[in-house]
């Protein structure tokens, strides 16, 4: 389907930000793993979280969704899979990654598939550190990708892995280590992307009564030698058991670019609610990047307000510990007066798309003037109208649909929202701003 924006009155409004997709995975995951039973208060029902949530049912756990709360009854760590049919993840990258490790823990067989787009995500990473750790894991069509398969017997011991590709291989191996009965040590070779995805994973691990700890080696000599093979960061965590907890969803930074890019491009002021000052959410980077960007911004404890007048400026931004706000600064620059350049997003190659690549594909439509670069976009502004596509990434679609508030644009395949922010035409809706999803 066609994603447009159809009307706009006054930009303004409060307006509560979408629970967190990264915390709401973690916390049905753990609470999955956990003895006893929680309560997940105000998680995010996406297409990718409900994923997770399924093949956690699919691993035993007894879960009830409500209106506004989920019900997990754990397993314990006790892992029973009844069917031998592939579980299907869909598109959901952050499952088929977290789950891996985990399922290694199971007393069956297990294969994990989906979608053509899930398909493409590498794996051989995590794969080959699995396979130190004696774990019985292969790809079916031997290109390292899903499907996978999966043999129980998981002892745990010491692994290392490269740190410049997902952050999700390190959170798949710390989730799964206290369970083992060796517990876990990763080693991270080189440089650390998204490291705050594994602070965040460290974080609600603890609130699951799970300890680890990390070591910085960065200051070591030999990491200055060859950054490529030196180990930067060391995890631990010992054998542990998760303790089920009553855990409260906090406000996705990710999803909320939209609705702060969307006033900072057209004017205008909202507030949003639910958005953490001390949050460990990487993408809180996004209110310093629209402060740069000319933005005037007010943030409290659990509140963000944003008052714009639609005028902005080109900023250098460094986005390693927030790949997914691309393709939004993208769409930022491109609007903005003078010139951008994103730098240090090799790893945004490796999302739902190529988010470099499929980024700069599409606003070259719309006649801007940008540069593709091995980690990120040289940006100079200046939009005209046209059609783009989403490349089915949901971060796309709901980026290249703000343009529409400045030129007319419309988004095909604009409806892979779901996957994150099933409730973004509506949200939107509540700022001023007024979507149209119509078929082809």
């Amino acid at each position: 389907m066609k994603l447009k924006i159809k009307s706009v009155s006054q930009v303004k409004g409060v307006v509560k930000a979408p629970p967190s997709k990264s915390y709401t995975h973690r916390a049905v995951i753990l609470a999955s793993l956990s003895k006893g039973t929680s309560i997940l208060k105000d998680p995010l029902s996406s297409e990718d979280t409900i994923a997770s949530r399924e093949t956690c049912e699919k691993f035993g756990a007894n879960i009830n969704s409500y209106d506004n709360y989920w019900e997990v009854e754990g397993t314990a760590g006790n892992l029973q899979i009844e069917s031998d049919e592939a579980i299907d993840l869909k598109n959901s990258g952050t499952t088929l990654r977290i789950m891996a490790s985990i399922a290694a823990l199971a007393n069956n067989k297990i294969i994990f598939t989906g979608d053509d787009s899930l398909k493409t995500r590498p794996m051989k990473p995590l794969l080959d550190s699995l396979k130190d750790l004696g774990v019985e894991i292969k790809s079916i069509n031997n290109n390292d990708k899903v499907p996978i398969e999966i043999s129980p017997g998981f002892k745990g011991g010491v692994s290392e892995i490269i740190g410049n590709i997902s952050s999700q291989y390190i959170s798949s191996m710390l989730i799964s280590g206290p369970l083992t009965k060796l517990g876990i040590e990763v080693k991270i070779k080189g440089k650390l992307s998204s490291k705050p995805y594994i602070d965040m994973t460290r974080d609600i691990m603890s609130k699951f009564s799970v300890k680890s700890t990390c070591e910085s080696l960065t200051k070591h000599k030999e990491c200055k030698n060859d950054s490529k093979k030196c180990i930067s960061h060391i995890f631990r965590v010992e054998p542990q058991k998760y303790i089920a907890t009553d855990y409260v969803i906090e406000g996705d930074y990710s999803s909320a670019s939209y609705l702060l890019g969307a006033v900072a491009i057209y004017g205008g002021e909202i507030t949003v609610k639910n958005l953490f000052k001390d949050s460990k959410q990487g993408d809180k980077l996004i209110i310093d990047v629209l402060k740069c960007m000319g933005v005037k911004i007010t943030v409290k404890y659990d509140s963000v307000t944003l008052k714009s007048d639609g005028i902005l400026k080109g900023v250098n931004i460094n986005l390693q510990e927030a790949p997914d706000l691309l393709p939004t600064i993208a769409v930022l620059g491109a609007l903005a007066n003078g010139e951008t350049n994103i730098y240090g997003v090799e790893h945004g190659r490796f999302k739902e798309t190529d988010r470099i690549a499929t980024s700069c594909e599409e606003l070259a439509k719309l006649g801007v003037n940008i540069q593709e670069n091995p980690d990120g976009l040289k940006i100079i502004g200046g939009v005209t109208s046209g059609t783009v596509t989403s490349h089915k990434d949901h971060r796309l679609a709901m980026a290249l649909s703000l343009i529409g508030l400045k030129h007319d644009v419309v988004v095909e395949d604009g409806e892979v929202f779901d996957i994150s922010f099933p409730n973004f035409i509506e949200a939107m809706g509540e700022i001023g701003i007024n979507f149209q999803l119509f078929s082809y």
